[in-house]
């Protein structure tokens, strides 16, 4: 086995650029400088040095090499110092979206049966309330506040922390799914995924060392040391994200010339919106990377205008498999969208090098013979299955999902050894793209077939009065009839029983001749989505609601 510590990168990035920022995290408005964010600021140097001292303390606690630690920590400076001195440790980080709903995310915990507790004083205090899901955490480390500073600075160090020499294929850390359309999984990602993570992301988008960043998902903030990039913490709670203030998002890319950010469609509209009402645009930024669910060109027009000096790209991943495809704006807007609205899916671009896809015919249980399931033509709608250097082999301690998920290959000494099935569906073009086409999950089963969402919605999604629409299925599956849950742009939602069967009237017109016959539409004001990237729609949810209503 090889050596391979993601960690490595902090100190590499220390030698190599000891003085550049690597963080800057907000405290607040800038007394000197009204309008201005004030910020504390590490250095490369100084992040290496604290998290070498972060890892001393976790190591005089009792944190050894595979302790699994459950990290409750504010994004930001703590998180990277926590994170990075696991990582040096060897130790295990397990990382859960308290987002998910208290009852998820404790299930998470006592299935993951962390040995440590690294968090902020409020975790600690959920700890003490819910001693059964944690009771497996006998070490307990407080983050934050003056004590956490002083016992770090106590531990600072001109000799380096040993970097624990673990191997390729070693857990480094437990990253749980957001269980949009299933129960939430610890995903186990070994060390050699980072590092193919780390590459793949920089060639694909020319990351260069010394550009900087605003990740509007914390856990890509643990991407930049290894890119080289400064990390600007953006005001966030990644509980509520859609509730953020985008002056001040705005304000953070302009004040410290941001030139790449991450973040969800639905905050990337947020952004695009605040600045067409101030007349501002990003000039700094070089690109925008918007994932976590089909991206409108309506959203990508309004990023051309804002970004006089960048573009936008749209990743296709999962936790489980991250990155596997990306498509370019301009693709988007030039070529495929048309197609996009003709019912053809959302194209999401071409696979990374050294990814692999194949379309399969969509099937329950396991799959334990790849070469016993025909792979579908080019252009047939069907299971995508991907395989890849950053591709995960297994979910923790969840063997039934994990047999249900995963796909070994037919020569177990490949390289990469493991096909993902990513839960989608869609299919392959004649120039290789992959395409979107829905949940598996979240396909409508009628007596005239299977129909997809993305197919379907993107047709719909077209009315100007129209934000976001869901298709879902009424009765049992395979006889189904499908219906469509329409949520309006502001102030355009039809509050009389006229006004409704109006709208209904001319989204019907809409209709293509490969669109289903629509049971019934209904008009909600806001659709459900998800906490992580307030862009995926609770189909199901939405589903179980509307049956119960209609008597199913």
């Amino acid at each position: 086995m090889s050596f391979a510590n993601v960690a490595r990168f902090l100190p590499e990035r220390a030698r190599a650029q000891p003085t550049a920022c690597a963080v800057r995290a907000p405290i607040g408005d800038d007394p000197a400088q009204p309008g201005r964010i004030a910020y504390t600021e590490r250095n490369f140097a100084e992040l290496d040095a604290e998290a070498d001292a972060a890892a001393r303390l976790f190591q005089a606690r009792g944190i050894v090499r595979g302790t699994r630690v459950l990290v409750l920590v504010s994004p930001g400076l703590d998180l990277l110092r926590c994170v990075f001195a696991l990582f040096k440790i060897g130790s295990v980080p397990v990382l859960i979206d308290p987002g998910m709903g208290l009852k998820n995310f404790l299930t998470c915990v006592r299935r993951s049966e962390p040995g440590a507790l690294v968090a902020i004083p409020k975790a600690h205090w959920l700890a003490f309330f819910f001693r059964g899901a944690m009771s497996s955490a006998k070490i307990r480390v407080r983050v934050g506040g003056g004590a956490w500073e002083k016992e770090l600075a106590a531990r600072r160090s001109v000799e380096p922390f040993p970097l624990a020499q673990t191997e390729n294929n070693e857990l480094a850390a437990i990253l749980f799914t957001s269980g949009s359309t299933g129960a939430p999984k610890g995903v186990c990602y070994e060390h050699g995924f980072f590092e193919a993570q780390v590459r793949l992301i920089r060639e694909q988008y020319n990351i260069q060392p010394g550009e900087i960043d605003l990740p509007m998902l914390p856990i890509f903030a643990l991407f930049n040391p290894a890119l080289g990039m400064t990390t600007i913490v953006p005001e966030i709670n990644p509980s509520r994200p859609a509730a953020c203030d985008p002056a001040r998002l705005v304000q953070a890319i302009r004040q410290n010339g941001v030139t790449n950010s991450f973040g969800s469609p639905a905050l990337w509209a947020i952004i695009a919106r605040h600045c067409e009402a101030t007349g501002q645009d990003l000039p700094s930024v070089r690109r925008v990377l918007a994932a976590g669910a089909p991206v409108h060109p309506n959203l990508l027009r309004r990023l051309q205008k804002i970004l006089p000096n960048g573009t936008a790209h749209i990743p296709y991943g999962a936790t489980e498999a991250l990155p596997v495809s990306s498509i370019s704006l301009d693709e988007v807007l030039n070529e495929t969208w048309a197609l996009t609205e003709q019912g053809r899916g959302s194209c999401v671009g071409s696979l990374f090098p050294g990814v692999e896809a194949r379309i399969l015919p969509i099937q329950d249980g396991p799959i334990f013979n790849l070469s016993e399931t025909p792979t579908l033509p080019v252009g047939q709608i069907g299971e995508i299955v991907v395989r890849g250097p950053s591709v995960t082999r297994v979910y923790d301690r969840l063997p039934i999902a994990t047999a249900r998920a995963k796909i070994p290959a037919e020569d177990p000494a490949d390289q990469h050894a493991v096909w993902h099935r990513m839960g989608d569906v869609g299919y392959r073009d004649e120039r290789g793209r992959l395409w979107f086409c829905g949940r598996v999950a979240e396909c409508v089963e009628t007596k005239q077939g299977v129909i997809y969402t993305d197919c379907v919605e993107a047709i719909f999604n077209r009315h100007p009065r129209v934000a976001r629409t869901a298709l879902i299925g009424l009765g049992q599956a395979p006889v189904q009839k499908p219906a469509l849950v329409v949520e309006p742009v502001p102030g355009q939602f039809p509050r009389t029983r006229d006004e409704r069967e109006k709208f209904a009237a001319e989204l019907r017109g809409l209709a293509l001749a490969s669109t289903p016959e629509l049971a019934q539409i209904f008009f909600r004001k806001t659709l459900p989505v998800d906490v992580w990237h307030n862009a995926k729609i609770h189909r199901l949810v939405l589903a179980r609601e509307y049956n119960r209503q209609a008597g199913f």
